[in-house]
């Protein structure tokens, strides 16, 4: 189990690899989230399915003095993901050489101590490690962590409108990791 931790004004941040044991922490996170930002936009029926799909590479959790902090995974590229397909043809490889950064929350009380930038971190040299290009999709109206990514030296590939369901249609942007 891959973990790292940073002390700063007497906060202790860790990440490590989420286990089956932090669902239920992970879900009540997500659902502060989702009260306090609106993410995800469409509450999942499961969501502790929501954060297990079935292209899921791996998953790490934050904690921030013993407490779950945060939330993000790493997933193959699935039908509706933008990004892979830009990217993979902005650089000559094929969809298969990325791989998608998702799920990544962190509970708004948690915020302003690096949580997001130590997942994204997680993420990416796990990506790099497996010889894959990380990218993601985020919903346009999310500015934070639109931010956040380009704060990180994130690459924006383009904009693209996707049906969501007959009835929504949403706009996101498409991000690669700086190469």
């Amino acid at each position: 189990m891959k973990s790292e931790s940073v002390s700063g004004a007497g906060v202790l941040r860790c990440v490590r690899q989420r286990t089956d044991r932090d669902l239920g922490d992970c879900v009540r996170v997500l659902a502060e989230v989702h009260e306090h930002d609106g993410y995800p936009v469409n509450w999942p029926d499961f969501p502790g399915a929501w954060l297990t799909p079935p292209s899921l590479i791996a998953s790490w959790v934050a904690e921030l003095d013993g407490r779950m902090a945060g939330h993000i995974g790493l997933s193959q590229s699935a039908a509706g993901d933008a990004a892979p397909g830009l990217w993979s043809a902005r650089a000559g490889v094929r969809i298969d050489a990325t791989v998608v950064v998702n799920r990544l929350f962190v509970a708004p009380w948690a915020r302003g101590h690096g949580i997001g930038a130590l997942l994204m971190a997680q993420a990416v040299t796990e990506a790099q490690d497996r010889g894959l290009h990380p990218v993601l999709d985020v919903v346009a109206s999310d500015t934070a962590a639109a931010g956040l990514y380009e704060r990180l030296g994130w690459q924006l590939l383009g904009r693209v409108e996707q049906q969501w369901s007959p009835e929504q249609k949403v706009a996101v942007r498409c991000y690669a990791a700086a190469t």
